[in-house]
């Protein structure tokens, strides 16, 4: 062990003894403490009970400080989860609001690139709604609600579905419902809509077309 000191530390060491002889000096010995109660005329066979209830004081106010200082760390942290979460939630819902549609087509199941006007009841078919989506959350999987309505404006079919996990902002997607010869003749429309009123979530509609069916 070395026991050389540098001037630095000498000067350090000889603070340290000063504190600590301060400190000795301030302090009072039992006998000391007796007396001075013997001269204010207080019993010093309390003494003992005394300095333990002090004890106690002390080891409270050191367990109270330390109590403080967790909730104001756990405080900070809920603060923190809080302020990222709320940020989290504003950047999908920000990202929700920027999703448009692209492009919207009715077909039959066989897709032939075009975009039918008119449909023919009388063969059964099913009708597919085909729509690109644009500005689609990359990663994310979107709800979506189609509504099918026939003339009287009733909904002759619904369906709700979530879609595969994006992989690009331009996005296709599609619903369909099967028509039959009992189906109402007239001017139809389909409409999709994002988001599942269902399930609690705010729904935006994101395109409606119409067509005939005969």
């Amino acid at each position: 062990m070395n026991n050389r000191l540098s001037e630095s530390e000498l000067a350090q060491v000889i603070a340290e003894v000063g504190q600590l002889s301060q400190r000795r000096e301030a302090e009072l010995d039992r006998e000391q403490v007796k007396q001075i109660l013997q001269e204010l005329n207080l019993p010093d066979d309390l003494l003992d009970d005394a300095l333990m209830q002090l004890r106690r004081r002390q080891a409270l106010e050191v367990q109270q400080r330390r109590n403080r200082r967790i909730a104001v760390g756990v405080v900070a942290i809920l603060v923190g989860a809080i302020a990222t979460t709320t940020v989290f939630i504003q950047q999908q819902q920000q990202a929700i609001a920027r999703i448009s549609t692209y492009q919207s087509r009715i077909t039959l199941a066989q897709d032939n690139g075009g975009n039918l006007t008119t449909i023919d009841r009388q063969t059964n078919p099913q009708v597919y709604y085909r729509v690109i989506l644009n500005e689609a959350p990359v990663g994310k999987k979107l709800t979506l609600t189609c509504d099918w309505i026939d003339p009287n404006g009733k909904v002759a079919h619904q369906s709700r579905y979530s879609t595969r996990e994006i992989q690009k902002e331009i996005w296709s997607t599609y619903c369909y419902h099967q028509l039959s010869p009992a189906s109402v003749t007239g001017n139809w429309k389909v409409q999709m809509s994002l988001g599942d009123a269902y399930g609690g979530l705010p729904q935006r509609t994101l395109s409606t077309t119409s067509f005939i069916v005969k």
